[in-house]
């Protein structure tokens, strides 16, 4: 045994410990998208945009058309905690004024 293969103390190379860094994963984003229906007037929809997701009157107008055009659009994309409070204002807020205006999210 002439101790060549040998780690282990007193063959003048130290062990070393190597110490992993975890990274944290970024959480999930999610889209809140606005539904088109028949009743709920575009004004109130644009107000909607610009009051809860702090959109110019421009911008309001252009995804409120998108929604009447094409069913639906995506407001804007967030974690988790900030899609689900922006859902829930907006449908309070559309129920509080009598709307059916729906509002929902879905994970990106």
């Amino acid at each position: 045994m002439s101790g060549e293969d040998d780690d282990g103390p007193g063959t003048g190379e130290p062990n070393v410990a190597v110490k992993t860094r975890s990274r944290t994963q970024r959480p999930p984003m999610y889209k809140v998208l606005l539904l088109n229906d028949d009743y709920t007037p575009m004004e109130f929809v644009v107000h909607v945009l610009e009051r809860f997701f702090g959109l110019n009157h421009a911008q309001a107008f252009e995804i409120m058309l998108t929604v009447h055009k094409k069913g639906l659009a995506v407001v804007g994309v967030f974690s988790h905690e900030i899609a689900e409070t922006k859902v829930a204002q907006v449908m309070d807020f559309a129920r509080r004024h009598q709307h059916p205006l729906q509002c929902t999210m879905e994970k990106e």
